[in-house]
């Protein structure tokens, strides 16, 4: 996923990126082959680029996307260290930045909630609905284009013209 290069939205996450801890994230797998880190950047991209356009407070979107899942932890592991992964990391993520960095309410609000309708409360504002589908989409794109999804297609593939032919 290629981003262009923005000059405010960096000044804007600047602080968060430069954090040695939000380093951390890029040692822990979110969706196959991308890094914490990579997808919250995307996602923080995205979010700044939609809440512009609408005239949003694409500040608060951007920074609270960039932090979203903020968890530092292999999510895979068999044993969680606060129960469901899905249900949990919204509030773990926010907790962690939160020992970092001053939250605005807004902004705690749209990392707590991003996984509606996973999770039943829903985000006070439009920016939380944003980043709730811009992680999706987000989310999809790192899945389909995971090694492991082209080489399942391929494989696929190859067998649909051997016994097409055959």
């Amino acid at each position: 996923m290629e981003l262009k290069d923005n000059k405010e939205f960096k000044i804007i996450i600047k602080d968060l990126i430069e954090n040695t801890t939000v380093q951390q994230m890029k040692n822990y797998k979110q969706h196959y082959n991308t890094t914490c880190f990579d997808h919250c950047y995307s996602a923080s991209y995205y979010c700044y680029c939609i809440c512009k356009k609408f005239n949003l407070d694409y500040k608060s979107a951007a920074r609270a996307a960039m932090l979203h899942d903020f968890f530092l932890y292999d999510w895979r592991m068999k044993k969680k260290p606060n129960g469901l992964h899905a249900f949990t990391h919204g509030k773990t993520a926010c907790a962690n930045a939160c020992k970092l960095f001053d939250l605005t309410e807004k902004e705690k609000d749209i990392i707590i909630k991003h996984m509606w309708p996973v999770t039943p409360a829903l985000p006070k504002s439009i920016e939380g609905f944003v980043l709730t589908f811009v992680d999706k989409y987000c989310a999809m794109h790192e899945f389909f284009n995971s090694c492991l999804i082209k080489r399942f297609i391929i494989r696929y593939a190859y067998l649909f013209i051997l016994l097409y032919y055959v």
